[in-house]
Formats: structure tokens, sequence, C-alpha cells
């Protein structure tokens, strides 16, 4: 085996895989290692929304991802206190249809598509150490494999894809840059017999302090996630008792006003339910000398906004076409990390805000509440509300538009607040 590459990348899961093959087809020799190996799955949200197929499409794995029966859909019904926000993302480069695949599927197929291309070699069950340096640059790692034997790569460039937890990250010191923390535990599960009306549609409930996403994905099922105030000791002392009753009871008394109660009880669950209790909504430096960060390894957001598997397609992306715009990697250190700062603030960052917002157990305001009934109320607020999700619109857009549809209604709406209404 070749012990010496361009790009070593560390996690080979969405992020991970998605920079392998771009990588590839740029003409560099690639090393890709996980810890894990593939078929596994993995705790995390796994919803791509529209925006995100145009990619999937270019890479050429949209056809087998769709060939596991995950069903694509269009609707979001999204229910805060009273007002009932129904309606389709807007297109978005020509795609119409979003994708919530399993992660069990989702990464060994595109695993399996980084494997196959040339320049690209991996090693599942590979975990990694520590990082290799040369003065102040990066330029390989050393692991163990599951055998128990050591190895050691060097490369140009090292890659952390690793996750919210990256290891990668630790080594190499990225300093945090900003972290605002939830103020919610998160459980998820998965059931069968979940029924919906009318066309198959993303779910998202706030009512009080506690929230519900529903998605349709793959295998028949329906993933829910659940979340309650961390410092609810209550719910989190039956949360840690049963976790499957307390998950049924918490919306069967949280969200009566909805049709969610009806629909869980007659669902089976898949599995077990699942916890994350805390975490930060955060950002860290995602270059230095021989190393960078994408995926959640950069940004960790509330999973409420769904933004992680676009952000992890996207990282990749650009730090492809970053690294193919430079000869010399070694003398430009500094500014290529300050181009893919630029760039991923300029995408990511608004998202990252709303994400902040929605991580907060803070309750709608009279003014807010009274912009999300005319949301409601009018199918144009809705496709710009939605748009904000999918990024056919950007937040700092929103406020405008709710404005001009004001000027022609009658309604007495404080919209000045009108860019909190994603979520609180």
């Amino acid at each position: 085996m070749n012990h010496h590459y361009d790009v070593i990348i560390v996690g080979a899961r969405v992020a991970g895989a998605t920079l392998a093959y771009e990588l590839s087809t740029a003409g560099y020799e690639v090393l890709l290692v996980d810890k894990s190996e593939f078929p596994s799955d993995i705790l995390s949200t796994h919803n791509f929304f529209n925006n995100s197929l145009k990619i999937l499409r270019e890479m050429g794995v949209l056809d087998k991802l769709l060939q596991t029966g995950t069903p694509l859909y269009k609707r979001a019904v999204v229910q805060f206190e009273d007002a009932v926000i129904d309606g389709e993302f807007p297109e978005v480069d020509g795609e119409s249809e979003c994708l919530c695949i399993r992660r069990v599927h989702l990464d060994q197929i595109l695993f399996e598509h980084a494997a196959s291309q040339p320049r690209v070699t991996t090693i599942e069950g590979f975990r990694v150490t520590d990082v290799i340096r040369e003065g102040d640059a990066v330029n390989g790692i050393t692991g163990v494999h599951r055998s128990g034997s050591a190895e050691q790569f060097t490369a140009k460039l090292v890659v952390g894809a690793d996750g919210r937890n990256s290891t990668l990250r630790k080594l190499v010191n990225s300093p945090q840059l900003m972290a605002v923390p939830t103020d919610y535990a998160s459980y998820v599960g998965y059931f069968s017999g979940y029924e919906q009306e009318g066309d198959l549609h993303v779910e998202l409930y706030k009512i009080k302090d506690k929230m519900v996403i529903v998605f349709p994905t793959s295998d028949q099922l329906y993933v829910l996630g659940v979340m309650f105030p961390l410092d609810d000791q209550e719910w989190s002392d039956r949360f840690t008792a049963s976790p499957e009753t307390a998950f049924r009871e918490l919306v069967d008394s949280g969200f009566a006003d909805s049709p969610l109660p009806a629909r869980l009880r007659q669902s089976a669950l898949d599995g077990k339910i699942r916890g994350l209790r805390g975490y930060d909504n955060d950002w860290y430096q995602g270059m230095g000398a021989g190393w960078a960060l994408v995926g959640d390894a950069l940004s960790f957001k509330d999973p409420a906004v769904g933004q992680g598997m676009h952000d992890a397609l996207y990282t990749a992306r650009i730090l492809t076409e970053i690294l193919s715009q430079h000869d010399n990697w070694d003398a430009e250190w500094e500014s290529m990390a300050q181009t893919y700062r630029t760039m991923t603030e300029t995408k990511m960052m608004p998202r990252y805000h709303m994400a902040c917002q929605i991580t907060k157990n803070v309750p709608f305001t009279t003014e807010q509440t009274m912009v999300n009934r005319f949301i409601a109320a009018h199918p144009e607020a809705t496709q710009a509300f939605l748009g904000m999700y999918n990024h056919a619109l950007e937040p700092e857009q929103f406020g405008g538009v709710i404005g001009r549809l004001l000027q022609g209604s009658s309604a007495q709406v404080g919209y000045a607040e009108a860019n909190d209404v994603s979520g609180g």
C-alpha cells in the first residue's frame, strides 16, 4: 500500500466520502479512512432539502440512493403554537423534491462510490491516534487498525471529516470561534405504521417549550425527534427510566392540539429511542498549515434547521475548488484558509444564526405569533419561509418579503421581528 498521498481524509461518511470523490475528480491521490466499517448507522439527521439534490445528481449517486426505496417529498407542515404553515419547498436549481435517507444506506452508498473512484484508497476500521508534523505544518497521521497493528501515512493535507466530536480537530488544536449551547435535550426514534394525510411531508411542531420534527425516511419508516428543555428534570428522569414510554407521553401531553398524537399512537417503534443531551452550535477555524475541516467538524448546528447534510456536501466541494486553484499549498496556507473561511461564512453563517435562535428555549413574542399567523395565511409568505431552509431565499431577505406583502394587507403585524420566526 502507498503511504504518501496528496490528501488524507479522516472520516468517510457524508462529508468525507463526498470530498474523496471531488478530489479524485480533480486529479488528487486520496486516502480515505474511518474508524467504523460499512454499512453502519450513526445518530444524525439525514435530510437533504432539494437544494442538495443537484449535487448528489452531479456526483452520480442520486439514482443509487433512490434505489433504496426512500421516498421523495416536497411538502412541509410547520405548526408554531396555533399557526399552521403548510406548503411546498420552492424549486432550487431545477430540483423540486427532498430526500431523507437513513444513514445506514446513505453512508454505505457514498463510501462505495468514493472507493470506486480512481486515485482513492480506503481503509475501514482505522482509528486515528495522532497527527504527524513537519515544523509547524501537519503532514500525516498515525493510527491503529482493528487488528491492533499501528500504521502511519503522510500527505500534503489532512482533512477532518469526522463529525461533531472530531478527533482530527482536537489533534490540530483548531480554535473554536463561536459556540451557542442548546437549551434542549433531543431524543430520536424510527416508527413504522405512521400515516400522514395528503402528500408525504416533513412536520415541525413548536408548542410552548417543546418541539417535534418528523421526516418520511427509508424502509417505510418515519423518523421522529422530540426536544424538551435540558433543565426539565422530570422529563429527563422519565426518558432515562423508559425512553419509549416517555417519548409517547411527551407527544400526547405536549401536542394534543395537533395531529401528531393520533399518528404516533398507531405507530410501532422500530429499534431503540436514542438521545442527544446537550450540544453546542459551534464554529471552528476551518483550515491551517497542512489541515482542514469539513462538515460537522467545521460547524455543527441544531438539527431542527436541517442543514448538516447540505453543509457536508458544500464544504467538500468548495475545499476542492480552493485546493485546485493553488499549486504551491505549502506557501499558500494562509491565503487558502482565508478564502475557505470567507466562502463558508458567506454560505453557511445565516443558517447558523437561525440554528442559534431555534436552539434557545424562548417563547414566541406577541409580534412573532402575529407574523407566524400571517405566514400561515399567505402562500407567498409560506414559500418565502420554507425558502430560508432550502437556500431559495436568504434569511436576511425574509423580512423584506413580509414587509412587501404587508403593504398590500390590512393585517396589523409587527414585522420587524419577522427574521425570528424560524424557531423563536
